[in-house]
């Protein structure tokens, strides 16, 4: 199904498109960068990528690699110089670096968009400022911080998980407390700002991909069910097996971060579901997400052509699923099959191909590590349970370990 909201009367006045054939610019260099970079470029667009790394995703498939740290400023002129327009595939570039482009460049998302998430205190309380439900928490920057929280009865943020205010993903940065005194030891170990909040008990997380242009326009894809497994995506499940009422909940909540934020590009809002379907907004990140691999396959826009189309001031693509969809991440742990195992091997990747409704998607990374996202794929069926049945097989088949819900 797809969801779309018609340009606003009030909005700006529609912004110069980018025809193909022009360049659009990427800061970072990662698997979602070279997913874009191959939308892009399937819609004519040549692409240019600024990132540090001698080799990358993005890099090899890019029409340009600018070799340059994000701040580097002959690299900046550089990208500029060649570019329509830019925008990024990770929430940390520095919003420095998007300013400078902005001088003369189009830049999607804004730099005041990614900062709030680039932050975790930043983004929990703006989430709560413009009243979004989110589960209980309190900000720890310093030792008074802490004083504060162990003032209040334990069961008001205790149990909890204690998250690093910059740079956490994929469940780094994050420490479970179920004490004042584990609190203390985690508080220390983080060395700097973080958010302690409370552990919900969860009934599933959910996520929406949701894409917004300069006038107002909104889209969002199916609420995808999301399942981890050691703090990483492991499976993305689309259409989420939730009631249409949550799912519709779900993508109205979506589509409201992305107009509180006044945000310009790909968005995806991250949702946990606790008991009695109360619906809580956990994380939003200012780009494609893992959640959303599933569209290249599964819908008549993907989210990386979506990108592409807002960054070019083009109309939103349709984002109908036409195929249910269960995307499985593929970790560099499946390269070593035995714990005791000390070099990779590259998995025998007929495995999956002998599945015809699977599609394999590999990023190009050249060092296969444990718990490092090398690829993913995706599995398609006549019904989700079809899609369930063939994603179960793959698992099995690549020694990637399964789980009840599934």
């Amino acid at each position: 199904m797809s969801e779309r909201a018609q340009r606003p009367d009030d909005a700006s006045p529609a912004t110069p498109q980018i025809v193909p054939g022009e360049w659009l610019g990427l800061l970072g260099g990662g698997q979602l960068g070279r997913m874009f970079c191959m939308a892009a470029q399937s819609l004519g667009y040549r692409v240019a990528v600024l990132d540090p790394g001698h080799e990358s995703p993005a890099g090899s498939v890019a029409d340009r690699h600018i070799r340059a740290d994000y701040l580097d400023p002959q690299g900046l002129v550089s990208l500029r110089q060649s570019c329509r327009a830019a925008t990024t595939e990770f929430e940390n570039v520095p919003a420095a670096a998007l300013e400078f482009l902005a001088r003369d460049l189009r830049v999607t998302p804004g730099a005041a968009s990614v900062a709030i998430a680039q932050d975790r205190i930043s983004e929990k309380t703006f989430l709560r400022g413009n009243g979004f439900a989110v589960a209980p928490f309190a900000v720890l920057r310093d030792a008074a911080d802490l004083a504060r929280v162990d003032a209040v009865p334990a069961s008001a943020l205790l149990p909890g998980i204690v998250k690093s205010a910059r740079l956490g993903y994929d469940g780094k940065g994050q420490l479970r407390v179920a004490t004042a005194d584990e609190l203390e030891a985690a508080f220390a170990a983080m060395g700097g700002a973080c958010v302690l909040e409370k552990r919900i008990d969860l009934e599933c997380e959910l996520s929406v991909v949701v894409a917004r242009s300069d006038g107002g326009e909104t889209a969002t894809w199916p609420v995808a069910e999301n399942r981890h497994r050691d703090g990483i995506l492991d499976v993305s499940i689309a259409p989420a097996r939730v009631d249409a009422a949550l799912a519709a909940r779900a993508r109205e909540t979506a589509t409201a971060v992305a107009q509180a934020l006044d945000y310009r590009g790909v968005l995806c809002v991250e949702m946990f579901v606790a008991a009695g379907g109360e619906l809580l907004v956990n994380e939003i990140a200012p780009r494609p997400h893992n959640s959303g691999h599933y569209t290249i396959d599964a819908c008549v826009t993907s989210q990386f052509e979506q990108q592409a189309r807002v960054l070019a001031a083009l109309p939103l693509g349709d984002t109908l699923q036409h195929t249910p969809a269960v995307m499985v991440n593929l970790l560099g742990d499946i390269w070593f099959r035995d714990e005791r195992q000390r070099e990779a091997h590259e998995p025998d990747w007929r495995r999956v191909l002998e599945h015809p409704a699977a599609k394999l998607h590999l990023y190009g990374k050249r060092e296969a590590r444990r718990g490092r996202k090398m690829g993913h794929v995706t599995c398609l069926g006549a019904t989700l349970d079809d899609a369930l049945a063939t994603a179960r097989a793959i698992k099995r088949e690549l020694g990637i370990p399964e789980a009840d819900w599934l």
